[in-house]
């Protein structure tokens, strides 16, 4: 049999005093919040589905106002306001689709880089300069003109049987599928090389700028696909 003392302590535990100190209010015990519940959030590859969903309004928001924020050039979110317990729901990842064949910082034979060339950048004037260089290579001799690490030439053909040499293009501007499709690619510049083998390879040569170009187009983007809803605050 447990005494009375004991009991009495027992139910002492239980209870939960509220104490100032230094005019600070403090409880006797770890106090846990019942969370509201949360929704699972949606995850999609295009800005396409973000717009639908938000247009549709399928579902029933506890938020009046709703946050989309561009993250990165391949990575939207939307988002609730801030609740009462200073948290926000997260309805919606979008995570962009983009090609996986996309090589830079290292060297690839030209057919590989020929290859990503024609599937994975916008066509323009440069990309067509380098496939006619990388295309037309003779053999493996690539050599550097003069000691400034920059100028190269290579042999190509530009015949049934006829060489010429030619002073590869550097830097080169290409727009890469970087980022979601809805949006016009950003153009960057690249550093090209080339080395024995033959090989080719690109280096990335705009400190990253591309990155706000692209997240500035998207928000300008769904800035005007979204005009017709007054609740929403886009943010990159």
């Amino acid at each position: 049999m447990f005494s009375r003392e004991s009991l009495e302590y027992l139910i002492g535990l239980a209870k939960n005093e509220m104490v100032e100190v230094n005019g600070q209010i403090y409880s006797t015990k770890r106090l846990n919040q019942v969370q509201d519940p949360i929704p699972a959030e949606l995850r999609t590859r295009t800005l396409t589905a973000l717009i639908d969903y938000l247009e549709s309004e399928t579902d029933k928001k506890s938020s009046e106002k709703l946050l989309v924020h561009v993250i990165s050039p391949n990575k939207v979110a939307l988002y609730s306001e801030l609740r009462k317990d200073a948290e926000r729901e997260t309805y919606m990842i979008c995570d962009a689709l983009t090609p996986d064949n996309i090589y830079f910082d290292r060297f690839i034979d030209t057919e590989q880089f020929n290859i990503m060339l024609q599937s994975s950048f916008i066509e323009n004037k440069d990309r067509g300069l380098l496939l006619k260089v990388t295309g037309c290579v003779k053999d493996s001799a690539v050599k550097e003109i003069g000691d400034d690490g920059v100028s190269q030439a290579a042999t190509i053909k530009t015949g049934v049987a006829s060489v010429n040499e030619v002073k590869i293009p550097n830097p080169v501007v290409l727009a890469p599928f970087r980022t979601f499709p809805e949006i016009q690619q950003p153009e960057s510049k690249f550093i090209f090389r080339m080395r024995s083998g033959p090989q080719a390879a690109l280096y990335e040569a705009d400190g990253g700028a591309w990155r706000n170009e692209a997240m500035r187009r998207i928000k300008a983007y769904l800035e005007e696909e979204l005009k017709g809803i007054q609740n929403i605050n886009i943010i990159s």
